[in-house]
């Protein structure tokens, strides 16, 4: 059952499983309207699996594929501590500030502070999205869409919620986020609130519900980076929908059509989503309204968004980095990275924006 989850990773779009694309527009000549500035840049191996950054005050933390797990500062990129598991890594990295933790290849949970491994713990099942660790307990979302939560301090096992499984799954990270007092889990298309306490379903809001005469056409996982602002949480459904949450009281406050596999990013008054064409569009956040959409980036394969005060940055696989107006999509710089696309969606960390590409490079940038 397990392989079967596994085999379906970021095969899709129409350039990432061979199928042609019609070739994007070239930009001969891009007039900077907004500098972007990189202001340090770090290396830490290659990335081949489904990293997410953990960003949490001017500490980030990062691993590569081969086991090697980094704290680096934000404002610096100096490290920290780095640490050799001598284990490759399927999932990671979640952190609290404090500990780390990540997910191993062979289906093992192990969880980090200061450079030591503090306990492993292992799974059965294995796990393409990062620890989420809150209020002292570390949170497990598996590949057959359990949720299980350890003791943070010892590795015990406090509970576990097992949901039907589904035949494919995304090997792609998916949702597990806090929100007060309440754990945020992406169980097929559905945003759950679980009681972190002992696991209990609180409410489930359907983001998309599956379709379709085939497992393939009926794939509709939540993938993450979600947004939040205040009580509302917004996602993407993979190739399905986007929509947005009301967390407290577990409601949903509006889904729309938007056929992509990338996760979101807004700020209070917007929703930005890509395409899997290269088509970016915006969202009011609180009605679901289209707001503008722009076909500048057409065709390329882009990484998820992240808003700033500044505009929206994303990459494509070509390695180019981009910065669109937050007002209409317009193209206000584009920035030549190492050649490779990102390995995970863009973070903000304090005043910086953290990058990492599947090579391995890591950048904090600055948006004066």
């Amino acid at each position: 059952m397990i392989s079967k989850l596994a085999v379906f990773g970021l095969c899709m779009g129409l350039a990432a499983c061979g199928t042609s694309r019609p070739k994007p527009e070239d930009f001969p000549n891009v007039t900077v309207l907004q500098d972007v500035r990189t202001s340090w840049s770090a290396q830490i191996g290659t990335v081949n699996f489904p990293l997410v950054v953990a960003s949490r005050g001017d500490r980030v933390a990062l691993a590569n594929s081969q086991g090697t797990v980094v704290v680096l500062s934000a404002q610096t990129g100096q490290d920290i501590w780095r640490v050799n598991l001598n284990q490759a890594i399927a999932a990671g990295v979640g952190s609290d500030g404090q500990q780390v933790a990540v997910v191993t290849r062979d289906n093992q949970l192990v969880v980090l502070k200061d450079g030591q491994v503090q306990w492993r713990q292992n799974l059965t099942s294995s796990s393409f999205t990062p620890p989420l660790l809150a209020g002292g307990r570390v949170f497990v979302l598996t590949a057959d869409r359990s949720v299980l939560a350890f003791d943070g301090a010892t590795g015990g096992q406090l509970w576990t919620q097992q949901r039907p499984g589904e035949p494919l799954v995304l090997k792609q990270a998916g949702v597990l986020v806090p929100f007060k007092n309440t754990l945020l889990a992406g169980l097929s298309g559905r945003l759950a609130g679980l009681d972190p306490n002992t696991g209990a379903i609180r409410w489930e809001s359907a983001i998309a519900t599956p379709r379709g005469t085939n497992d393939m056409e009926r794939l509709v996982d939540l993938v993450s980076p979600v947004d939040r602002q205040g009580d509302v949480v917004c996602a993407r459904a993979f190739q399905a929908q986007i929509g947005c949450v009301n967390a407290e009281r577990g409601q949903s406050v509006w889904t729309r059509v938007s056929n992509g596999d990338r996760g979101v990013s807004g700020n209070d008054k917007l929703l930005i989503a890509t395409l899997s064409n290269g088509v970016v569009q915006a969202w009011n956040r609180s009605n679901g309204e289209r707001l503008w959409d722009t076909e500048r980036l057409k065709y390329r394969v882009l990484s998820a968004p992240l808003v700033t005060p500044r505009g929206v940055l994303l990459a494509d696989n070509g390695g180019w980095l981009y910065l669109l107006s937050l007002a209409d999509g317009a193209l206000l710089n584009r920035v030549k990275l190492d050649g490779s696309e990102l390995a995970a969606a863009p973070v903000q960390a304090g005043t910086t924006q953290v990058l990492v590409t599947r090579e391995g490079r890591v950048m904090g940038l600055q948006i004066p």
